[in-house]
């Protein structure tokens, strides 16, 4: 991940083909180790490629991959929205209280575990 995030910093700053030595200076920058196998690795295969057309397809990819807390959480919504309840998550939202902290008693009498 780190020597994507180099390639990926490199290309922010406007170098729009970084090699490894560039990637390695990123890295040596912020003290991290650059694995010189792994950053051979990711220069052939974006090689040619534009990032922006990587990043898109990356996010089709993610879009299909399940995930256990999200579907349920978008399947709520829906379900609440189709049946004309488009006003019940905002009341749900009201509904929350502030819950108020209560101040520390002396339940000790005055004592303390570190007086």
């Amino acid at each position: 991940m780190k020597v994507i995030a180099a390639y990926l910093l490199a290309v922010l700053g406007g170098n729009t083909s970084p090699s490894a030595n560039d990637l390695k200076d990123i890295l040596g920058s912020v003290g991290a180790e650059a694995d010189d196998d792994r950053i051979e690795l990711l220069l052939s295969e974006v090689k040619g490629k534009d990032i922006t057309e990587l990043i898109a397809c990356g996010r089709e990819k993610l879009a299909s991959v399940p995930s256990g807390g999200s579907a349920v959480a978008v399947a709520a919504p829906t379900a609440a929205g189709g049946g004309g309840g488009g006003a019940a998550p905002a009341a749900e939202a009201k509904k929350e209280e502030k819950v108020e902290e209560k101040e520390e008693s002396d339940d000790d009498m005055g004592f303390s575990l570190f007086d």
